[in-house]
């Protein structure tokens, strides 16, 4: 019983070790992202009359390909 104990003992340093390490890189993980984070990026915003000049724009073409494609 006492091998058992102590590999039970052993194994338990073992994780205690184990887990400290994972806590440090945890930490550095966190430490390098707070740094180096992505900045956001704001959304453009577009006028209705923006939208308006584009989808007419839009509209303009699919006629002229409908009828484009009728004459052939």
């Amino acid at each position: 019983m006492a091998n058992v104990s102590s590999i039970i003992t052993q194994l338990r340093k073992e994780r205690d070790r184990v887990a400290k390490q994972l806590a440090s890189m945890d930490a550095a993980l966190t430490a390098f992202a707070t740094v180096y984070r992505m900045p956001k990026r704001e959304r453009r915003r577009m006028s209705l009359a923006a939208r308006k000049k584009i989808a007419a724009a839009q509209r303009r073409r699919w006629a002229k390909f409908r009828t484009e494609r009728k004459a052939a």
